[in-house]
């Protein structure tokens, strides 16, 4: 069964949303918000360590469940933060968490990927048992798809770079999180790159471990607080209220 949510997870991830916010700067722009060096989500399921300098162009932007870090320069990081639905936690039950979270990756996040980008591909992906009681780890290879394409020229009718990402999708406290970098000198050093397979997840494995090593989770995030929909009871003139 295919289910999708209110928005598209992979547009949020990938794409730079509106009203940006100087890192730093805490202003109602953003839905979550900034308590010093920290970033708290609009979802209070997280807060994370800010990890852009409004010195170097540092900007934060979020939605409801997506933060994006990004600079001037090499970084672009998001967290993805979804509250699991009756029917997720029994796709995890009845699948198991390894096979769900491969279920989830391959049917929000890659086939949004794929929508987008066609030709994007899984590169290689792991199951690593020991962080969030189970997480997956991908790599994936997206034709046209860096955020970093509008520092890159590109000449004539040659093809526009291949991004490649590292994703961090695991379960915490009823949560679904997916964290993403892209890894930026494939595409900026173009030419001058010539780092193997090996070395890139190696590299983006590291950065993606360093960020999630950021990240505070709320053990159990605040809800909103129920409004009284029955009518208010009407009161004889000059009485009162109490």
């Amino acid at each position: 069964m295919s289910i999708r949510f209110p928005l598209s997870l992979l547009v949020l991830l990938i794409l730079n949303l509106q009203d940006p916010l100087r890192a730093q700067d805490n202003t109602p722009s953003l839905l979550g918000r900034v308590e010093g060096d920290s970033y708290v989500s609009a979802t209070g399921a997280f807060r994370v360590k800010i990890p852009v300098l409004s010195e170097l162009g540092g900007a934060i932007f979020d939605t409801d469940n997506v933060v994006t870090f990004q600079d001037n320069f090499t970084t672009h990081q998001s967290i993805a933060c979804f509250e699991m639905d009756g029917t997720q936690r029994r796709e995890e039950e009845t699948r198991g968490h390894k096979e769900y979270l491969i279920w989830f990756f391959t049917n929000f996040v890659q086939a949004d990927f794929q929508q987008r980008y066609p030709g994007a591909s899984i590169e290689s992906a792991h199951f690593l048992p020991n962080l969030q009681s189970g997480t997956l780890l991908t790599y994936n290879l997206l034709p046209g798809g860096s955020m970093f394409a509008n520092k890159v020229v590109v000449m004539g009718d040659r093809t526009p770079p291949i991004a490649k990402r590292g994703n961090l999708v695991f379960v915490q406290n009823g949560f679904v999180y997916v964290v993403s970098i892209e890894l930026a000198e494939k595409v900026l050093e173009r030419s001058a790159y010539n780092k193997t397979v090996a070395e890139e997840d190696a590299l983006l494995r590291k950065r993606l471990l360093d960020f999630f090593g950021k990240i505070t989770f709320t053990a159990s995030p605040p809800k909103p607080a129920a409004v009284d929909q029955s009518p208010a009871s009407a009161l004889p003139v000059g009485t009162p209220a109490k």
